[in-house]
């Protein structure tokens, strides 16, 4: 397709929703059914329903009002993934107020920027961790002007409770018509999040985002999606921080699902899904592909190829309507018992979709997956789409593309292979920041970063992203995600990073993922299973050497990888080599792995 070409439906049905309508009509559609799950200190999970979501995200807005924050004012919310988080965002649109999302990951100089940048008059912190670096940079924010702790205890000093919080709005005199006021004022193209980037390189950048951005994008996905289910249950462990959750909040919201929130322990989360049931699973791909190393770990590489294509076969019969063979019926069978039923039980046992997103992630993972009867579908879109932009549902499921753009979306591609959208849920621009949102637009289209093509029809497929290719010294372009990716099929692969722009050859750097290689090392006989005694082992370097050999035979020699190391460590959001949605910081790694890097071309 070439460059002038659109595809997409240019025609947009402008809402006069809000994100602050959101919770009071979910609040009279879904009254008594259950909105949230989540879990007790003593390990019982607890039920809130729509209506005491809508009581309590009531008093929180009057307490916010009875503190003097106004409409356009920003605050901050520092915390992990919990009920508490979404109860405020709804507080803080409710009363035409901008929330401003701060990673509970950020280091002490990352929350300063953003809370700084944004201009915030109030933040709240989950606990004394998260208020500690408030305080530490408190004399340095001098319009900050309230700070609210969720958690309190002995180390938060006299700081204002979210339960003074709510107590003092459940007090405030006419609270009800007051808020009405608020609410009734709020419009579709007043700011509802400034959403800073995380980034890979360079300060964050806030990008505003109006109520009508996300009421659209909500629309465009529950056209594509069906979430409406009573009964449906979406596990949700992703950083509100995100707009990938974020978006997944007010879905969920909106069509009466329940969210079932995480508690909190990456420990526990694989073991949680299967817990929880859901029957919708957002998530970014590193936890697939640790799913997908479960469930094949006892497979052999012919088993897993062979159960793809039949249980491929057997599911697009059955999704299209069409009669299955006999044959194939008991073929699956088979498979089903042995194959797909442990990877389905993996899940939960009832999941209907699992939607994949932020970083690219191998087709082979979800067609094995589609096999099984596990539907994970890949999308596309990013914090400046309003998280979505493209999608597609298990009827319509095309193997290795992102989808369709959504209804009122359009896409098309530049002379130079960027992928470039246009719709109602694109942002208005960076806060603060003219020059990036002029660079961020050409001629009215947004220009995403990433290389792609649009089949015939309308189906894209992202090649890559364009500050992310390899040139190596010979000239040759390297989209590095596509060996990265089949790496990180293996079982005792947790990350793989490739290097090589103007270098003679392809290198890569990889991690080994712990949960699987230290039993792998105790069946052998190896006695010290730390990471940094295990990336220094010989048997791991031949299991390692043997795993990039397998990824290499697909790709022309000029391609492959010529040389790896192990680190000892394995890639973490603390150390900064992550973003908190686990997408690697690919010059963090480099520039810190430096010499490491240029040993491999001694």
């Amino acid at each position: 397709m070439d460059a002038t070409t659109p595809v997409g439906s240019a025609a947009v049905t402008t809402s006069s929703m809000t994100i602050a309508d959101l919770l009071p009509r979910a609040v009279k559609l879904f009254g008594g059914r259950p909105a949230v799950r989540h879990r007790l200190p003593d390990g019982t999970w607890r039920d809130v329903t729509y209506a005491e979501v809508g009581e309590i995200a009531q008093a929180a807005a009057l307490g916010l009002i009875d503190l003097g924050i106004r409409p356009g004012d920003r605050v901050c919310l520092l915390a992990d993934t919990r009920p508490e988080w979404t109860y405020l965002d709804f507080a803080i649109a409710m009363i035409g107020a901008v929330s401003v999302s701060v990673y509970p990951t950020n280091s002490l100089e990352e929350c300063e920027w953003v809370i700084g940048d944004s201009g915030a008059v109030a933040i709240i912190c989950e606990d004394a961790v998260q208020l500690a670096k408030v305080a530490a940079t408190r004399d340095r924010l001098p319009e900050l002007r309230e700070v609210i702790v969720i958690d309190p205890s002995p180390e938060t000093g006299a700081t204002t409770t979210l339960d003074e919080l709510c107590a003092r709005g459940r007090t405030r005199p006419d609270g009800a018509a007051e808020l009405q006021r608020r609410h009734d004022a709020v419009t579709p193209d007043a700011p509802y999040t400034f959403m800073y980037t995380s980034g890979t390189t360079g300060p964050p950048k806030g990008c505003v985002l109006t109520h009508g951005n996300y009421r659209s994008v909500t629309d465009m996905i529950n056209d594509v999606q069906t979430l409406s289910m009573e009964a449906d249950v979406v596990y949700l462990f992703l950083p509100l921080a995100h707009a990938f959750a974020r978006l997944v909040e007010l879905a969920t919201f909106d069509c009466g699902m329940q969210i079932a929130y995480w508690s909190r322990d990456k420990r526990r989360l694989l073991s949680e899904i299967a817990e929880v049931r859901p029957t919708f699973l957002p998530s970014v791909p590193r936890i697939f592909e640790k799913l997908y190393a479960l469930g094949t770990a006892d497979l052999d590489p012919d088993t897993i190829v062979r159960a793809t294509e039949v249980g491929g076969r057997y599911h697009d019969l059955r999704v299209a309507g069409e009669p299955i063979p006999d044959e194939l019926a008991e073929e699956y069978a088979e498979l089903d018992a042995r194959v797909f039923r442990p990877v389905r039980d993996l899940f939960g046992g009832r999941l209907r979709t699992g939607d994949t997103g932020s970083a690219p992630i191998a087709p082979e993972i979800l067609d094995f997956f589609w096999a099984c009867g596990v539907p994970v579908l890949d999308g596309f879109g990013m914090t400046e789409t309003a998280t979505s932009a493209t999608g597609m549902g298990p009827a319509n499921r095309r193997s290795g593309t992102v989808g369709r753009p959504h209804p009122g979306v359009e896409a098309r591609i530049a002379d130079d292979g960027e992928l470039l959208i246009k719709g109602p849920n694109v942002f208005v621009g960076y806060h603060n920041n003219p020059e990036a949102t002029a660079e961020a637009f050409v001629d009215g289209w947004l220009r995403t970063g990433d290389l792609a093509t649009i089949d015939a029809d309308g189906y894209i497929t992202i090649t890559g992203r364009k500050k992310d290719i390899i040139i190596t010294a010979g000239g040759k372009n390297i989209t590095p995600a596509n060996l990265e990716n089949d790496l990180k099929q293996s079982p005792y692969i947790s990350q793989a990073v490739m290097h090589g722009d103007r270098r003679p050859y392809p290198v890569v750097l990889v991690t080994l993922d712990e949960d699987q290689i230290v039993p792998w090392a105790r069946a052998r006989g190896i006695e010290d299973t730390s990471l940094d005694a295990l990336a220094a082992h010989p048997e791991v370097r031949t299991l390692v050497d043997a795993e990039l050999a397998r990824a290499n035979r697909r790709y022309a020699p000029v391609e492959q990888a010529k040389k790896l190391a192990i680190l000892d460590h394995d890639l973490s959001v603390e150390a900064g080599e992550l973003t908190p949605t686990l997408k690697v910081k690919r010059s963090v790694v480099e520039e810190r792995h430096r010499q490491l890097l240029d040993s491999l071309y001694g």
